[in-house]
């Protein structure tokens, strides 16, 4: 059973994982001689993923709404932690856009392809599901601290606690096979999800895809890192809950 739960994770990850492993791949293949940089292949690449996915049914339309909204946003948050010098892209590129390569956006809606496609792989329900204005209020107060943090109060870790108080009592109900269904409590799903989200991000530093301003001489990202995929995952959760599938989200209320 844990086998075949990894595997429908594995096939529910299936757009983040084959861009993470093109950035992988292309990390050791690439030569600065080639005729198109490695960002603009990746963009290309992800395009191209994107394209077959709806040609063949493995994502719906939905789905790829899902996808464009979090490049949408993902790409603006991009845009603004670079000029803040969060972070860069050493890498030159024709689809670079104010420093930004526009394949990173589709790093974000890897995340929202995940969350679309495991609440369908597993039959996911959330029971008792928060009121919706509270959980829009969140996610969109979550998205905002990434911005703001920079000039005013970080209120990272009071949102950390928000979410434990609107979605402790919410259960992840979901099936692996057949009729039975296991459980989990929200926020632990979270935050696993969150640990091979910061595992992926490690992978791209360690290629040089992106690089931290302050890395002191490691490629590997700070455990803290956890929190803002955590917080970013719910922003997720709840655009996907709003777009893909607000009929199985119950009308419980928390």
């Amino acid at each position: 059973m844990f086998v075949l739960f990894v595997l429908k994770q594995g096939w529910a990850c299936l757009f983040g994982g084959l861009l993470l492993g093109a950035i992988l791949a292309s990390h050791y293949l690439w030569s600065p001689d080639w005729p198109i940089y490695r960002y603009d292949a990746l963009f290309i690449f992800a395009l191209v993923t994107q394209a077959l996915f709806l040609l063949c049914g493995l994502e719906t339309r939905q789905e790829a709404m899902i996808i464009l909204v979090f490049h949408l946003t993902g790409t603006a948050m991009e845009w603004f932690k670079v000029s803040a010098g969060s972070w860069a892209y050493p890498e030159p590129g024709f689809f670079k856009l104010m420093h930004v390569p526009l394949f990173s956006g589709f790093m974000y809606a890897s995340v929202g392809s995940y969350m679309a496609r495991v609440i369908r792989v597993f039959d996911m329900s959330f029971v008792p599901y928060p009121r919706f204005a509270l959980s829009l209020t969140l996610a969109l107060a979550i998205y905002a601290n990434f911005f703001t943090h920079h000039f005013l109060p970080d209120l990272r870790w009071g949102l950390v606690l928000a979410t434990l108080v609107l979605y402790g009592r919410c259960w992840i109900r979901y099936r692996i096979v057949g009729a039975h269904f296991w459980r989990m409590r929200l926020p632990l799903a979270a935050f696993f999800s969150s640990i091979a989200l910061w595992v992926a991000e490690n992978i791209g530093t360690f290629t040089g895809t992106w690089l931290y301003a302050h890395r002191h001489f490691t490629w590997v990202v700070h455990p803290q890192k956890l929190v803002s995929w955590y917080l970013l995952l719910y922003v997720a959760f709840i655009t996907v809950t709003l777009l893909l599938r607000p009929d199985r989200a119950t009308t419980d209320r928390a």
